[in-house]
């Protein structure tokens, strides 16, 4: 259900921008991302932290698209928020009992699974560079191909290479000897 709900911004963005173009898909995004929160506080009596970066950067990049009519704002706040994100998996490398990859996969990886931890320092590294580069790709679709190809990345994209990204790593990390609970135990 959280899943579904994470990507009804998206999806009221792509609608509003075939409806009514750029700027109606902005404010729309602007109004989905707060009632994503809302929803958050509602649903899970906390926002998650991620939410919380990207409903900031929506408003502020989406009021900059609207208020200056200019359409680049709105397309830098990907490439922003993936170089944040980016930035705080290379700071988890250096700052906490464990990086931001483990805090992340290891619950859906669940208690019984055990992971080396240099595996996991392996891996942070990886989303540190997968997210860098995401937003490298937002800018040059962005601003050089047309706009409806940006919107069609951003939306499908992005969202695809994302979850593919993270589905690889459960698949292999699950898969992998020295991962199994049979490994903790010796």
């Amino acid at each position: 259900m959280q899943s579904l709900l994470e990507l009804l911004p998206l999806a009221v963005f792509l609608v509003a921008y075939y409806l009514y173009g750029m700027y109606a898909a902005t404010a729309a995004l602007m109004v989905a991302m707060v009632v994503l929160l809302v929803l958050d506080l509602l649903t899970q009596r906390r926002i998650p932290p991620m939410h919380a970066l990207s409903t900031a950067l929506v408003l502020a990049f989406g009021s900059a698209t609207l208020i200056l009519h200019d359409q680049r704002f709105i397309q830098w706040k990907p490439t922003v928020f993936f170089w944040l994100v980016s930035a705080a998996f290379l700071v988890s490398a250096w700052v906490g009992e464990r990086p931001l990859v483990e805090r992340l996969l290891g619950k859906a990886l669940g208690a019984e699974t055990r992971v080396p931890e240099a595996t996991w320092r392996r891996l942070n590294w990886l989303w540190i560079a997968f997210y860098a580069v995401l937003g490298v790709l937002n800018l040059i679709v962005a601003f050089h191909a047309s706009q409806r190809t940006w919107v069609n990345f951003k939306v499908f994209g992005l969202t695809v290479l994302t979850a593919a990204f993270i589905a690889a790593q459960l698949i292999w990390l699950s898969r992998r000897p020295e991962t199994s609970a049979s490994s903790a135990a010796t």
